[in-house]
């Protein structure tokens, strides 16, 4: 039996010590999820607490198919979703000019902005398209896949999501941190 099973065992036999060690094993890494979704790191750390809750209650249901971490992590996701689905009404806006846009190569602004520094910015953005921009670049969601989880359509998710990479643009230009700096694509 490896140890995540046996972890997953002690805790699923109400061990407060291995619940204690699960959660300090896996909540930085969490945290670090929740923050690109909240507000503010207080919001983050609620959203982390809320979602461990459900991490515990849903143990029993882990069939150690995957990674133990991959399956937190999806939790971590789902109660961030359902947190701002409640506090948000995402508004159908499809602008056909919009598809013209040439998309930002994010990739390259990683390797000039610090961490801290970029999550600053991803934090700026308006909820609705922070929360798509995390969930498609990211966490590696489809546009089909991200309509689902907000119950939105596909070509808002898409709207949502050129429109969070021109704010980021925006942002990034303002910061003196030309297209030039982290190169375009198209």
């Amino acid at each position: 039996m490896d140890a995540d099973h046996e972890l997953v065992g002690r805790c699923l036999k109400q061990d407060k010590a291995s619940q204690t060690q699960l959660y300090n094993r896996f909540s930085p890494k969490m945290f670090g999820i929740c923050l690109r979704y909240a507000n503010n790191s207080m919001e983050a750390e609620d959203l982390l607490q809320i979602a461990f809750v459900r991490v515990f209650a849903k143990l029993h249901m882990y069939r150690f198919e995957g990674s133990l971490e991959g399956w937190i992590r999806s939790i971590i996701i789902t109660t961030a979703i359902n947190y701002y689905k409640q506090q948000l009404k995402f508004q159908v806006e499809v602008d056909l000019g919009d598809a013209a846009m040439h998309a930002t190569n994010i990739e390259n602004a990683l390797s000039i902005l610090s961490a801290v520094e970029l999550l600053k910015v991803i934090n700026g953005l308006p909820i609705g398209y922070r929360t798509v921009f995390n969930l498609y670049v990211i966490e590696g969601y489809n546009h089909q896949e991200i309509g689902i989880m907000l119950n939105i359509s596909e070509s808002t998710s898409k709207s949502q999501l050129h429109r969070a990479k021109a704010f980021l643009r925006k942002r990034l230009n303002d910061m003196g941190i030309t297209g030039t700096d982290y190169g375009k694509n198209g």
